[in-house]
């Protein structure tokens, strides 16, 4: 049973061991942590408070034209001319009788 004991006690020797290296090392990473920030640190700034953006103008757009919509030309009407007016064929006045002359003759 000695050995039981023995082994045993090793055992919790052991654990005991381990615990206390892991509490070393947990102090050695909260050095480190703090030793990080302090270095890292910049000096603190005064927050000045923020101006809100000054609200641009909207300028609004003149609306487009209307277009209108063009008119397809308009078709050339066939014009028919009048027919011409009926003359109405005139009477010559009677000439009064001249002396005939007599044609010459070669």
């Amino acid at each position: 049973m000695s050995v039981d004991a023995n082994s045993q006690s090793f055992k919790e020797k052991m654990v005991a061991e381990i615990k206390k290296i892991q509490e070393e090392l947990n102090e050695l990473k909260n050095l480190k942590v703090t030793i990080s920030k302090k270095s890292t640190r910049k000096p603190a700034k005064k927050t000045t408070k923020r101006k809100t953006a000054a609200k641009k103008k909207t300028v609004k757009r003149k609306p487009a034209k209307k277009t209108t919509k063009r008119k397809t030309a308009a078709k050339k009407k066939t014009v028919k001319r009048k027919p011409a007016k009926k003359t109405t064929k005139r009477k010559t006045a009677r000439k009064t009788s001249k002396s005939k002359r007599k044609t010459r003759r070669r």
